[in-house]
């Protein structure tokens, strides 16, 4: 009996404990243990670092004089450590805790601002599982959690400025960011614009409700005719008029808040700028220069947003989840009385806006959009809850509903890890595992000019092996080099849109390593083997010797 009592007592704290404990299971089975082929370079960058310090250099490819921004230096930095402390497994580990505080971050932010345990753990799992595709060993996986709970701080810091702790540590979250992951720094601004846009839209819609134009014009008649008894009088009967008709719509508004949109002009938004400045100088703290501040637009400027698969626009139709997640939004916009804050509006729909320019924001758009669509569903819950809705959210029905949902989840986690149990870190058919090992032993990597595709330039440049390119896609292109354009001539000889023998020709490229099912392998093999020599084949992969007399 003191046993049951004791939990009856203790049923909230039981409860979050579970809670947290299947949120840290479920990221735990969301984490990949095949490596991504950003996670190569990151190990070898990082060493480098840790060697030569941060020179703006490649040293990595075979092309000369390639400048390079090191846009995500301190990652790469402790990643190598990391892995000098323990090889993938300490990667893989790191990655994992990585992911639990994520899942952590995103149940504990929501609670704060909706004081719901279910509903937090039940919007966390779903944005969990939106973003199993951004759980892996890069520096986004760190930045998704500072993102979330800046969310948090800026909301705290409107409340109340004089805690300084706030805005504080939002600074000091925008210098790791500039330092983890340059390229989604500007990001951090996003998160600003919706409460300064609101408070500006406050403060125009008050200027034109309340008259305030009309008050200034009388308070300025009444200085002016300062001997004209009646212009005076006439003028401050006019100003009473205006301050009760004011005052009976603020009473209005406040207890019947007739629209759907709420627009609330909080005061302390002038320190929130003031923070924002602060942030945009702490660009100047990094090693890399002045890349904080012009890293993205070069990026955006490049043809590499129109050529890598995560920067292309979304098309709602491959993403499901997504789309889903939208249709919810809506429905509640739509079907309900909730009401939503301007900056949410706001928020919402310059994240759905990026999500829809380029589909790696898709992740931004459901990591802080839980938080506003959790506040929807909270107030729809609040509105149209009667009695026997609110019986069902308490005492016993509640753990059976908890304890049926948790159940599903841990067995869903387990089925998760069962599949990825035997999973490599390097996947062999990916990456060229054997290939690499027999180059190394065979051919003088000082000497020669290798023609390798993108996705396994990582791991070639990782053994030590020069490369032609690789997933350091900025460091190809002439915003960032200044000159050449080596990233498109892989993309047009890898499409065919350019014969592959001019390419290796104005590289003066001297061998090839390419995917055996690839369309210039098999156009080589079919029509040009007397022009290249195979030296080496297995299931996945082949290298050709570029004969002497064609170069």
């Amino acid at each position: 009996m003191r046993f049951i009592e004791t939990i009856k007592k203790h049923k909230k704290l039981l409860l979050e404990i579970i809670i947290i404990l299947v949120i840290g299971l479920f990221a735990f089975s969301l984490t990949p243990k095949t490596l991504q082929n950003d996670t190569f370079y990151t190990v070898s960058i990082g060493n480098l670092i840790q060697d030569n310090g941060i020179d703006m250099k490649d040293h990595f490819s075979w092309h000369e004089d390639l400048p390079y921004v090191y846009p995500h230096w301190l990652y790469d930095f402790c990643m190598s450590l990391i892995y000098n402390a323990g090889g993938w497994n300490a990667i893989y580990i790191f990655t994992i805790i990585l992911a639990v505080i994520l899942g952590i971050s995103i149940y504990k932010v929501n609670k704060a601002f909706t004081k719901g345990q279910c509903m937090s753990f039940l919007i966390t799992m779903g944005v969990l599982y939106l973003l199993k595709g951004y759980i892996t060993a890069r520096a986004q996986l760190v930045t998704f959690i500072l993102f979330i709970w800046i969310v948090y701080l800026i909301e705290k810091f409107l409340e109340n400025p004089k805690k300084l702790r706030y805005g504080i540590t939002i600074i000091l979250f925008s210098i790791l960011i500039a330092n983890l992951h340059v390229a989604v720094w500007p990001f951090i601004f996003v998160l600003f614009l919706p409460y300064i846009g609101e408070y500006f839209i406050g403060a125009i819609s008050d200027f034109i409700i309340y008259r305030k134009y009309e008050i200034w014009y009388r308070k300025l008649a009444i200085f002016l005719f300062n001997k004209h008894n009646d212009i005076q009088e006439k003028n401050r009967e006019k100003l009473e008029e205006i301050y009760e008709s004011n005052e009976k719509r603020k009473i209005k508004r406040e207890n019947e808040e007739p629209y759907k949109i709420k627009v609330t002009r909080n005061r302390n938004v002038k320190w929130l700028i003031v923070l924002m400045i602060i942030c945009a100088l702490t660009g100047l703290l990094t090693p890399i220069g002045t890349t904080p501040y012009t890293y993205l637009y070069k990026t955006m400027q490049g043809d590499t947003i129109a050529n890598i698969n995560e920067h292309l626009p979304l098309t709602l139709i491959n993403n499901i989840p997504i789309m889903c997640s939208i249709v919810i939004v809506l429905a509640f916009l739509i079907f309900t009385k909730v009401k939503i804050k301007l900056s949410d509006l706001f928020m919402i729909c310059g994240l759905a806006y990026l999500m829809f320019s380029s589909r790696r924001q898709a992740s931004l758009f459901a990591l802080i959009g839980s938080v506003i669509l959790n506040k929807f569903v909270t107030e729809a819950i609040t509105i149209y809850s009667m009695n026997k809705i609110l019986d069902l959210t308490k005492g016993l029905m509640q753990f059976m509903c908890m304890g049926a949902i948790i159940l599903a989840f841990i067995l869903l986690s387990v089925n998760y890890i069962e599949k990825k149990k035997k999973d490599p870190f390097i996947n062999t058919a990916s990456y060229p595992v054997e290939a690499a090992e027999w180059i190394l032993n065979n051919l003088d990597i000082n000497n020669i000019r290798l023609f390798n595709e993108y996705n396994y330039g990582s791991y070639l440049l990782f053994k030590g092996i020069p490369v032609f390119i690789d997933s350091r896609a900025d460091l190809y292109t002439p915003e960032f080099n200044g000159n050449s354009n080596i990233f498109m001539d892989f993309i047009n000889t890898s499409n065919i849109g350019l014969y592959y023998g001019s390419t290796f020709e104005k590289y003066d490229i001297t061998h090839v390593i390419l995917y055996a099912n690839s369309k210039i392998s098999m156009l080589i093999q079919k029509s040009d083997s007397e022009k290249y020599k195979k030296i080496y084949s297995d299931d996945n992969f082949v290298i050709y010797e570029v004969e002497k007399d064609i170069k």
